[in-house]
């Protein structure tokens, strides 16, 4: 038996370098490259290998591990889960800084690739420089951290485990239904361990990602659910997405007469142009989704998690004979909401179901409802367009009731800045390319966007809503750019968000990747400031405020050169107050070369509201506050007899 003698980083390197996917008989190689934040755990004994003159691996430099993580999950979301960039972090403090971005891809079902360096095997330096001590137990390491948010977790102890570690790593990676964070836990000391790999660990593999197909009884049982309803609704989820399912959906809902709503994930899977298509669905939904989904007898949910907002917290499907039907790929997804289910590929399944729907002369009982709702909706839209500070700041009403009213005219004062959130994303909709990929996360801006943003052409809304990561989105855009090379990539950022992670601006100046990101600075964490404040609470520590004389952070606002941060990295910039500067900016920044940061002056308190929807947040039953027990009477405690028990 032919045998390479190599040391266990050698021998991943030359690994990971043989591994292929194939889909619908394409076949393209899986791993791109890799993200390295160097550090004493990796520098020689990964890094050893990645300096060998034989390695052909594009080595990328990471300034944040969490951050290096969010790029590499961006990539893989955005090649459709088919490549992956693995991350590599030292011991201690980096490989602990990943632990955030593992769960963001584990609860997105987005493949991430870990190696965490790891304290000695043999422990007899211990304790080496960052390593945790348990007193308990000194097998713990920081690595442990990993295990409950990912799907696979091992640790090299000796160099012949990394055969059976890294083929359990691609079984998990490639598997649709299984897929997430991978973590492999590096020993610092076996990392150059010696070890006599067969030649056959390093053969040309390919991992196929199939299309299982459900069983005939479960397509029966969904094929039943669906023709006995008279006006059943699409809920189009992140699977249809990776199952490129998008047109044999659109043709099933045309065809049928049934209209669907998208979810975060979901969206842009299905182009926005389809006559059946309404838009977001739930505590971020549209007008005319929402209307429907509470009438609808049957909600047909295509590879969706059924989250609360998707669900409105169990309330939106408020029709009393309403049932469920379901079909995805994960078993544990597919029984949700005591769902009628079928488990397969979401392209695959419909198409059975399609064929079989077919031979009984189906059609849903609408009628003009799906356009008359359709157009109640875009009439809304004139209204959010024309939503605009004029005149005297001290007289502007926001949509979300402020509660505070000098914070408006001082924003103005302040800043100079009169862009509304709703207009400015309403703009940018009519000014950027139709195939510019467009990026956020956590905050009011995924709210407004699965509202306000059309997709028609697909793949182009890329948020990341599962886990809500705020500081996800200056990181990913260079993932998707990094995807996609040859199409616009935008990033729509909040000044909260910003704050938090924005280090890979320095990696996409280093690897001259060119996107664009807009930060929209309204001087705080607008959502949760909405949140609580619609909640009978006041603004407490969610605006960026100075302390005020008795010690309370409701002292002035904090003005930030959002601009002057972005100059810093080298990036072309600008500041942005009102519309007109803003559709200017972005015509610009399409000439240049270099990236792009736009800093947008955005009135606070001017996202959207919601649109017939609840959303179950855990207000205090019993509360010194009289707007609190006001906010529970009227909002929580009816919402909470609404929602259905599952």
């Amino acid at each position: 038996m032919q045998t390479y003698r190599l040391t266990v980083a050698q021998a991943l390197v030359k690994f990971l370098d043989q591994q292929y996917v194939e889909f619908d008989g394409v076949q393209n190689k899986f791993v791109d490259s890799i993200f390295t934040i160097f550090g004493h755990g990796i520098a020689v004994g990964l890094g050893e290998a990645l300096d060998a003159p034989s390695c052909t691996m594009k080595v990328r430099q990471g300034r944040n591990e969490q951050g290096m993580c969010h790029v590499a999950i961006g990539f893989a979301k955005q090649a459709n889960r088919r490549k992956i960039i693995p991350c590599a972090s030292s011991i201690g403090p980096g490989a602990a800084n990943m632990v955030t971005a593992a769960a963001t891809a584990t609860v997105n079902n987005i493949p991430l690739l870990l190696f965490p360096a790891d304290t000695y095997a043999s422990r007899q330096p211990d304790p080496v420089l960052q390593q945790l001590e348990c007193s308990d137990s000194l097998s713990v390491t920081t690595n442990d951290a990993f295990k409950p948010v990912c799907r696979y977790w091992d640790r090299i102890v000796r160099p012949e485990q990394l055969m059976t570690a890294m083929i359990n790593a691609m079984r998990v990676l490639t598997d649709p239904a299984e897929t997430g964070a991978v973590c492999i836990a590096l020993p610092q000391d076996c990392e150059g361990e010696a070890y006599d790999y067969p030649a056959s660990f390093f053969a040309r593999r390919v991992w196929r990602i199939t299309r299982p197909v459900a069983v005939d009884e479960e397509i029966a049982d969904v094929v039943a659910a669906i023709a006995a309803a008279r006006k059943p609704l699409v809920v189009v989820g992140g699977g249809v997405r990776y199952s490129e399912a998008g047109p044999v959906v659109e043709a099933f809902c045309e065809r049928y007469g049934i209209p669907f709503a998208e979810t975060q994930a979901g969206k842009s899977a299905c182009v926005s142009t389809s006559p059946m298509c309404l838009g977001g669905i739930g505590t971020t939904g549209t007008l005319a989704a929402n209307n429907m989904a509470k009438e609808a007898d049957c909600i047909i949910a295509l590879g969706t998690r059924l989250t609360d907002f998707t669900t409105s917290s169990k309330t939106q499907y408020a029709n009393p004979d309403v049932r469920v039907v379901s079909i995805n790929i994960s078993r544990f997804h597919a029984i949700k909401l005591d769902a009628v289910y079928a488990v397969g590929d979401v392209k695959a399944t419909l198409t059975r179901v399609d064929d079989e729907l077919a031979g009984r002369s189906y059609h849903a009982e609408w009628g003009n409802e799906v356009a008359s709702q359709k157009a109640a909706w875009d009439k809304e839209l004139d209204r959010l367009r024309s939503f605009m500070l004029e005149g005297d700041p001290e007289t502007f009403e926001p949509i979300v009731s402020a509660r505070d009213p000098r914070t408006i005219p001082e924003f103005v004062k302040l800043t100079g800045g009169t862009i509304t959130q709703v207009s400015a994303l309403l703009a940018l909709r009519e000014e950027l390319p139709d195939d510019a990929i467009v990026v956020t996360a956590g905050g009011s801006l995924p709210s407004c966007l699965q509202r306000l943003w059309t997709a028609p052409v697909r793949d182009t809304y890329h948020a990341e809503y599962g886990y809500s990561c705020m500081g996800y989105e200056c990181e990913a855009v260079m993932g998707v750019k990094l995807a996609e090379p040859n199409r616009e990539a935008y990033t729509f950022v909040g000044d909260g968000s910003f704050q938090m992670l924005h280090s890979e601006m320095a990696t996409a100046m280093q690897e001259g990747v060119k996107v664009t990101i807009i930060v929209f600075d309204n001087c705080g964490f607008g959502c949760i400031n909405n949140l609580e404040m619609t909640h009978g609470i006041g603004s407490m520590a969610t605006e960026f405020r100075y302390r005020d004389q008795d010690g309370a952070l409701l002292g002035g606002l904090i003005p930030v050169d959002y601009a002057k941060i972005g100059e810093g990295y080298g990036f072309a910039t600008y500041t942005v107050r009102t519309l007109d500067e803003l559709r200017a900016a972005v015509r610009d920044a399409r000439t240049q070369e270099l990236p792009v940061l736009i800093d947008a002056k955005v009135l606070p308190k001017t996202m959207t509201d919601g649109y017939n929807s609840w959303w179950n947040v855990g207000l205090a039953e019993v509360s010194e506050s009289g707007s609190v027990r006001e906010c529970w009477e009227t909002d929580v405690q009816p919402g909470r007899a609404r929602a259905r028990q599952y």
